[in-house]
């Protein structure tokens, strides 16, 4: 058996090659290595001695690399004419030569086709391997969102100054008897803040105005003294 193992760069330089897992690709190169003179190999001895797994094996099948042969995982690389050339002189035949001439189980293949999930390592590479191609498609993905994308935060309204007439219709709809020109005026003078924080609804302003009771004229109302007390007890339950 010849002792010196070629593999064509047109094998190994394509990109149906490379996109499979770095240990799919090296356990290749393993198997090739350890192949009789018609690419037939154990592969279980291989993949012991490696440390290879059997997805590692699973992917070279899915994509046409190796055909296994017998449930001993005796198999064969598919590419071996392409890779090697024996001289007759140095040629051994195959001690699995007649497993060669059998025809596929389709069987056997199927069970050595890998899962979604084992296809998924392939899949995740080739993924990684388009670098900028790959963030910004996720980028454009995460602004379209998914199931478990977080839910987009909800811009805050800009507040607007309310006209004189907008205040004085809120006043007249709740009948409460707070000066509009005052209103305005007032947060007019003051840049539109409530202590020290710019304002955020007005609406709001009037009804304080009102539980404060500024009367029409702005000034405080005349305070029930029977209203407080009633206030005053009902707060103690």
């Amino acid at each position: 058996m010849a002792e010196r193992r070629m593999f064509a760069k047109s094998i190994i330089n394509s990109g149906k090659f490379l996109k499979m897992p770095p240990t799919s690709r090296l356990l290749y190169y393993d198997l090739g290595m350890a192949a009789d003179d018609d690419g037939v190999v154990e592969a279980y001895s291989v993949m012991t001695q490696t440390k290879a797994t059997e997805d590692d094996l699973r992917v070279l099948v899915a994509k046409g690399y190796v055909r296994i042969l017998n449930e001993d995982l005796v198999s064969l690389i598919c590419d071996w004419q392409t890779n090697n050339t024996i001289r007759s002189d140095r040629y051994h035949p195959s001690i699995y030569a007649e497993l060669i001439q059998q025809p596929i189980d389709n069987q056997l293949t199927t069970n050595w086709q890998p899962s979604d999930n084992q296809m998924e390592t392939e899949v995740r590479l080739g993924k990684d391997r388009l670098g900028k191609d790959r963030l910004g498609k996720d980028r454009i993905e995460d602004s379209k969102g998914g199931e478990n994308s977080p839910p987009a935060p909800t811009p805050s309204k800009r507040f607007v100054k309310p006209t004189v007439e907008q205040v004085r219709d809120y006043c007249q709809e709740r009948k409460n008897g707070v000066n509009p020109e005052k209103f305005v005026d007032y947060y007019d003078s003051n840049g539109w803040k409530v202590g020290k924080n710019p304002m955020k609804d007005w609406k709001a302003a009037v009804r304080t105005w009102e539980k404060n009771r500024f009367n029409d004229q702005g000034d405080i109302a005349q305070k029930n003294p029977d209203i407080d007390k009633y206030n005053c007890i009902i707060n103690k339950f």
